[in-house]
């Protein structure tokens, strides 16, 4: 199942594919005994799939054929035992994806031309993404972070190496025969190829980067480049060859540090916005700013949702979930129209915008 959504990987997905494309989506849970519902739940959902595409007849037999293989071998990749908060399918002639979503999404079934990827995008703003580069005189590992978890990441020439023999950097460290390790000009060259390669990856998925590592290797690096000049500097050793757990053990309180601060500031934003006449909340009204553009900044509670219905194109109105025109994720969609129009998308805490109905935002104009 897939996870991290990159920018080439949404405009892949985006893509007009030869109808149907499918797009299947399903809330999960992570635990008991809410889980237990999941796998009927799944199976339901994809053979109401498959009854659309019988049913639709816009689908010659050979495509409808195809299409219903690629979901079949779908649910054989699918662990829910390691489910999230929902899931998402996409199945189309000669291809199919998974995905596993930390944000919940209503359950549907979309036959279109392309993928619905308005849940994924917010569900990748929601998660915050960030990066953890972990760094020695020898060795510099990334990680991919989220929520609650980071994985190695593997591409974009890392984890990159040095090789000298008889060489253990991190051990002579600790134990102080290498006072001038991280001056040394083949530890600078090393450094500038590590920089080098991190400012590649961050102009292509620009995102909050963490830098764990000796003191000395942090300001070594620091001299020779300039991915430091905007990261979250974090002295701990030891990591570039750790395990996912023990980097998410030291990278986490200091996460949570930097997203605090963060909320601290979306909030004195918005009451700067109130004084200035450029501030918008409730789902109606941030809709229509979504629309024209006008969003500069977007703060969304984290589990806020909300049912409603399209009144004439002019405004939004409650509704129930399951009416026959009820807009179920209409939250995502202003996530994902937000991004698009360039606004900062900021998921911050339930409570944090008090009367604000869960969702406000700072206007361009």
């Amino acid at each position: 199942m897939e996870h991290a959504l990159s920018p080439a990987t949404l405009s892949e997905l985006r893509r007009p594919r030869p109808y149907p494309a499918v797009s299947v989506l399903t809330p999960t849970h992570r635990r008991e005994p809410e889980n237990a519902q999941d796998p009927v739940r799944l199976r339901n959902v994809v053979a109401e799939a498959k009854k659309q595409l019988e049913a639709d007849p816009a689908v010659p037999r050979e495509r409808r054929i195809d299409v219903v293989r690629q979901l079949d071998q779908a649910l054989t990749e699918i662990d829910l035992a390691h489910a999230e908060d929902g899931l998402a399918i996409f199945a189309a002639p000669g291809e199919h994806q998974v995905w596993s979503l930390a944000r919940a999404v209503p359950e549907r079934v979309v036959l279109s031309d392309t993928f619905l990827t308005r849940n994924l995008v917010s569900a990748q703003a929601s998660e915050r993404p960030f990066w953890v580069l972990s760094v020695s005189a020898d060795r510099a590992t990334l990680w991919n972070g989220g929520v609650d978890r980071v994985v190695e990441h593997r591409a974009g020439g890392f984890p990159l190496t040095r090789t000298r023999v008889n060489f253990d950097a991190e051990r002579l460290e600790r134990i102080g025969d290498m006072p001038s390790t991280f001056r040394d000009e083949d530890t600078r060259h090393f450094f500038r190829d590590v920089d080098a390669a991190l400012a590649k990856l961050l102009r292509e998925e620009p995102r909050q980067l963490y830098v764990t590592g000796e003191t000395g290797a942090l300001s070594a690096l620091d001299d020779v480049g300039s991915v430091m000049k905007e990261a979250v500097h974090v002295p701990h050793g030891g990591l570039t060859h750790g395990t996912p757990d023990t980097v998410w053990q030291a990278i986490a309180p200091v996460v949570a540090a930097e997203a605090r601060r963060s909320t601290d500031a979306v909030t004195r934003e918005l009451e700067s916005a109130r004084g200035r006449r450029a501030f918008a909340a409730g789902v109606d009204e941030i809709w229509q700013s979504a629309r024209e553009g006008r969003v500069r900044l977007l703060a969304v509670e984290e589990n806020y949702r909300v049912t409603v219905r399209d009144e004439g194109g002019d405004h939004l109105v409650p509704a129930e979930s399951g009416d026959l025109d009820a807009r179920e994720d209409i939250v995502d969609e202003i996530v994902e129209q937000c991004l698009e129009t360039g606004a900062d998308v900021r998921f911050v805490p339930d409570g944090t915008l008090g009367g604000a109905d869960g969702i406000a935002g700072v206007l361009r104009y």
